[in-house]
């Protein structure tokens, strides 16, 4: 069966994306751009495949759609910036089979004017053709929340410009038959700028609450109330709750090359969001050091070390800086989390609880930093000599909160 739709990127945009497109009954080919972190089940895998799923290794294939979406990741390069080569190695695939009327459209995270400036002339200059008269090009920030139950594609309004009324038009019909809504965009940069503002929000507020963390510790504040209580304003307020840092694949966007330089107040949002880890090692010594035991020769276990909830990426993962700081002072870390079988760091392996409560009862000191549904954290908070909760998860009283 000829495929209607070509996701190009199986990460953790695209892979989303195409069991959307097989659910809504679109047969669909996925092409990887390279070791991605997207991930099936056997099961989930059967299901696409019987609803009309295709992986394809031959580029040739790609001229046979009627859509193609660019998912690609684009992690942060040497110098901060985005690295945009695994964009443009999609974009060369698909520019080398290219056919007229084909709906273009990038999902990738990007700043805005890429799709207009960088990706459009890589696409026309090996087809041959004509970006807006033979084929449509449109861009459409992922809205992708992995793990969510709650959002999913259908019920998550989709964001579309495209370089011509009739690029948006052509990619509107297409997103049309994935989700309940389709939002217009003036067009290709006031979308991709869409993307910019939905991460930097994210960012920036949870680098405020990071902050009042830490304020709210020395001043002895139960931060964890102080939301409770100020998300019952029903306006002007949204809650959001600090961490031991962010992760995941979703990077602030701080650099837009405008003239004035860089936005800084996301360049200050993420100084702060990354300093969380040196902050959960700094609490994790002081309590340490108020029961009477030193870092040097601890022994610590981390609870969950996935970026997220209930989800096995390890993506941009806070536990990694957090079980390098605490090596570095000599303590014996070890670790639990049901969807990591092994884990290393620094090429080392790190040690894996088998019994999660035979784990806390035998550590000086638990540090719960993500907050797995299979976790029983009242049971937990028992049987852990000392339990640092940086998600503040666990019962009032039984744990101290970051």
């Amino acid at each position: 069966m000829p495929a209607d739709l070509a996701v190009i990127g199986l990460g953790p945009l695209g892979l989303p994306l195409a069991q959307a497109a097989v659910a809504a009954g679109i047969p669909t080919l996925g092409y990887r751009t390279g070791p991605e972190a997207g991930s099936l089940s056997p099961a989930e895998l059967r299901r696409m495949l019987s609803g009309g799923f295709r992986p394809a290794a031959n580029p040739v294939e790609l001229g046979r759609v009627r859509t193609a979406v660019i998912c690609a990741p684009t992690p942060r390069d040497a110098d901060g910036g985005l690295d945009l080569s695994q964009v443009e190695a999609a974009a060369r695939t698909l520019a080398g089979q290219l056919r007229p009327h084909t709906t273009v459209i990038l999902e990738s995270p990007v700043y805005p004017g890429t799709t207009e400036e960088f990706l459009r002339p890589l696409l026309e200059e090996m087809s041959g053709l004509r970006a807006g008269r033979d084929f449509h090009l449109a861009y459409s920030p992922s809205r992708i929340d992995p793990g969510r139950r709650d959002f999913t594609p259908t019920c998550t309004p989709k964001v579309i410009g495209g370089l011509t009324p009739a690029c948006t038009e052509s990619a509107a019909t297409f997103y049309g038959r994935l989700t309940d809504k389709v939002v217009r965009a003036r067009g290709l940069r006031e979308a991709e700028t869409v993307q910019l503002l939905e991460t930097n929000f994210r960012h920036v507020n949870m680098a405020l609450v990071n902050e009042m963390a830490v304020l709210c510790h020395d001043l002895g504040v139960d931060l964890w109330d102080v939301i409770r209580c100020a998300e019952t304003k029903p306006f002007g307020f949204q809650a959001f709750r600090p961490g031991p840092g962010v992760g995941g694949h979703s990077v602030p966007l701080d650099r837009t090359g405008h003239p004035g330089g860089p936005l800084r107040m996301v360049e200050l949002a993420q100084q702060v969001n990354s300093r969380m880890p040196r902050y959960v090692v700094q609490r994790a010594a002081t309590l340490l050091n108020e029961h009477g035991k030193s870092a040097r020769g601890a022994r610590v276990l981390l609870l969950g070390v996935t970026y997220k909830a209930d989800i096995a990426d390890q993506q941009n993962t806070p536990a990694r800086e957090i079980a390098i700081r605490l090596m570095e002072l000599g303590a014996a870390v070890s670790y639990h989390d049901p969807l990591v079988p092994s884990w290393s760091i620094l090429d080392r392996p790190v040690p894996r609880a088998d019994s999660l409560y035979e784990a806390a009862a035998d550590a000086d000191l638990t540090i719960l930093l993500q907050q797995h549904r299979t976790y029983d954290l009242q049971g937990l908070s028992v049987k852990a000599q000392l339990l640092l909760d940086t998600r503040g998860a666990t019962p009032t009283g039984a744990a101290h909160r970051l």
